[in-house]
């Protein structure tokens, strides 16, 4: 026992260091100001951002698949690509482009947009410390909050024609652009810094994120590039290590309850007497029968009977057994007629001190019988007493 205890002290030991050790790595890898990615609540994270999205009433959601399995049928659908930790592949490229040409609409924030989004180019130029003024360039629906804060260096560098340049630096440079690509639209920032957690307090930046996303029915923000990958074949594999950790849960408490019964005290089974309640029965009979008071026994047993069917048939407590099966007649509930007459008579036999212990035998019966005829829960009682009287 002394052997087990000190294993079960050692274990514990050994998870508290783990758990420690697991809390420090955590720590270590959220050092630094971060990326905005929706999981992140450090200074260029967007974790602001995504919930205010949420609890502004946008469907919003994260998004860690590949763009290869963005929906088909993209109507509707904005996808918000923030300064992304890698860029896409040829394969992944096309498949933005698919999911533009299907109607969907992409917003790429603080990324050289040539991966991403086609017809689109950008250059690195003069740096913008501590976030820039950037003013509107013309009236649309992304200026109608007003002039902007931006950092970065990014600057907008494509010769496309289709463009709508919405906000530029003090030197003119285009820093927020949109155009469509098929039925879709691509919507490109400089910089990320509007949507970040220190970034979307600052002039008039929240109104961009919200004019940028206003009437989608459905935002998506990609978490694929940030390094939060997942598929289809993930996330089954995740259910079902889900329910293998849950199965092993149980084996565990299992595990721990057999081991607690088996080194607690040892009790024994508290039987109760069975001859207590029938010692009783004959000692009540024999007082009875020396004082020669069997009506008493009718007397208690009519008593009973009066009060139930006070309350059930709402009559009065005094009533007599006449009256009493009268109105058990009138509630449908129907008694044998050697019952019935039995009980009629009770009255009488309760103050004849001369009656037999037989005669009050049978009344008690008949009393005991019509007691359970109103007594709903022993319907099956009943009407299996009736039919063997019957």
């Amino acid at each position: 026992m002394i052997r087990q205890n000190w294993l079960a002290i050692v274990l514990g030991i050994v998870i508290l260091l783990l758990m420690s050790a697991a809390a420090y790595l955590r720590s270590e890898d959220e050092k630094g100001d971060g990326h905005p990615s929706s999981y992140s609540n450090l200074s260029h994270g967007a974790k602001a951002a995504y919930l205010l999205l949420q609890q502004s009433g946008y469907l919003v959601e994260r998004w860690e698949r590949s763009p290869k399995d963005l929906p088909a049928d993209a109507h509707g659908i904005l996808l918000i690509v923030a300064a992304p930790a890698s860029y896409p592949t040829a394969e992944e490229t096309g498949a933005f482009s698919r999911f533009l040409l299907h109607g969907g609409s992409i917003l790429a924030a603080g990324l050289l947009p040539d991966g991403f989004v086609p017809k689109a180019a950008a250059t690195n130029g003069e740096l913008r410390v501590g976030g820039v003024e950037c003013k509107p360039v013309a009236p649309t629906r992304l200026t109608r909050g007003g002039s902007i804060s931006q950092d970065g260096s990014f600057l907008w560098d494509s010769t496309d024609t289709s463009k709508v340049v919405h906000f530029a630096d003090r030197n003119g440079n285009a820093v927020v652009v949109s155009y469509s690509v098929g039925s879709g639209r691509v919507v490109w920032w400089a910089s990320a810094w509007p949507l970040e957690n220190a970034g979307i307090r600052e002039r008039n930046n929240l109104e961009l994120l919200l004019n940028s996303a206003e009437g989608y029915k459905r935002v998506l923000w990609d978490e694929y590039y940030h390094g939060e990958r997942r598929t289809i074949a993930d996330h089954k594999t995740g259910r079902a290590y889900q329910w293998a950790l849950a199965q092993l849960a149980l084996i565990a408490l299992a595990v721990v309850l057999t081991y607690s019964r088996r080194s607690g005290p040892l009790v024994p089974l508290t039987q109760e007497s069975r001859l207590s309640p029938l010692e009783f029965v004959q000692t009540l009979g024999n007082v009875f029968r020396r004082a020669q008071s069997s009506h008493v026994a009718v007397e208690i047993a009519f008593q009973r009977f009066r009060q139930i069917a006070a309350r059930r048939l709402g009559i009065r407590g005094t009533s007599n057994p006449a009256e009493i099966v009268d109105a058990m007649a009138q509630h449908g509930v129907r008694l044998p007629e050697s019952t019935v007459r039995l009980v009629r008579a009770s009255d009488s036999a309760v103050g004849d001190s001369t009656l037999t212990e037989r005669a009050a035998l049978e009344y008690v019966r008949a009393l005991s019988e019509a007691t359970q005829a109103l007594d709903p829960t022993n319907k099956t009682t009943q009407t299996r007493s009736i039919k063997e009287r019957n």
